[in-house]
């Protein structure tokens, strides 16, 4: 049965949650290969046209939260700028009008984006490793995400998964995540962008954003997660302390009538005769997905 085609916005920026896992048995992500495969992140990030709101390197998966941009908002200079980057600073090639429209392409595609880092990290994992074959599982999962609320609680789920694992008790004691690169290297170069989409974070400078979304995190995952926890009347605080398949496969995140535009676009990718309706999620108030997940 062939799988459903990917579903990705063109022409506007938008915002997707990215995850992938290893194919490989146990925790095989060390503080070796998560580092490398930060770096390649901010590497690949230099050169698409992305702006990363966030991400997380766990032990067998990573989380990228990241708004692609059009490749018509870059201009031929700015291309030529990263071509520089990605090729090294004394390439002598010049780009003809062609190559400008191939880069332009290739580089406001999600799809090329996480490609490039995951085959990357392979080809850097197995020669560390003295191993063959496939490194990463199945295709990466990716899910739209509206700006705004919606998005800002998808990153504080993204940063919260060492808590969720046990690995810490504050998300920014944490090395690879977003909270805890912002915390500990104060972003260094700039990797991670602070555009929530909010429109209560208008006039506020960097570390204000910052000590918004921080704040913002502590209180809405304020509550420790019960494992006898149900899901019927689910909290916002247990949605994001327990692992939420909605945030993960939901294809579509955000308001009520934003899936739904969403579904429009994308209504011949299903073979269902019956029209979806956007699914409110419990303990997330005003989120809405296009599927319905057990959990």
């Amino acid at each position: 049965m062939p799988r459903i085609p990917r579903m990705l916005i063109t022409g506007e920026p938008t915002a997707y949650h990215v995850m992938s896992k290893t194919a490989l048995d146990g925790y095989v992500l060390g503080d070796v290969e998560k580092e490398y495969l930060l770096a390649l992140m901010k590497h690949i990030s230099r050169v698409y046209f992305v702006n990363v709101l966030g991400f997380c390197i766990m032990g067998n998966h990573f989380h990228l939260l990241a708004r692609m941009l059009p490749g018509d908002m870059i201009d031929d200079s700015e291309v030529l700028r990263r071509y520089q980057i990605y090729y090294g600073p004394d390439v002598q090639v010049k780009l003809t009008k062609e190559k400008i429209g191939f880069f332009r392409d290739k580089w406001s595609s999600l799809s090329e984006y996480v490609r490039e880092i995951k085959q990357r990290f392979s080809r850097f994992y197995n020669k560390r490793h003295g191993r063959k074959g496939f490194f990463w599982g199945e295709r990466f999962k990716s899910v739209i995400v509206e700006d705004g609320h919606t998005l800002i609680n998808c990153l504080a789920y993204i940063d919260l998964n060492p808590v969720r694992a046990g690995l810490c008790k504050r998300p920014e004691d944490y090395r690879w995540n977003s909270i805890g690169y912002h915390m500990q290297s104060n972003n260094k170069g700039d990797f991670l962008s602070l555009d929530f989409g909010l429109l209560d974070q208008e006039g506020l400078d960097q570390d204000g954003r910052l000590a918004r979304y921080i704040n913002y995190v502590y209180e809405k995952a304020g509550l420790a997660c019960s494992k006898e926890t149900s899901n019927k009347g689910l909290g916002i605080s247990n949605r994001l302390l327990c692992r939420t398949r909605y945030f993960t496969d939901s294809a579509v995140i955000g308001t009520k009538d934003f899936v739904s535009t969403c579904y429009q676009r994308f209504r011949d990718y299903f073979t269902c005769r019956r029209e979806k309706r956007p699914v409110p999620i419990s303990g997330l108030s005003g989120i809405y997905s296009l599927k319905r997940l057990t959990e």
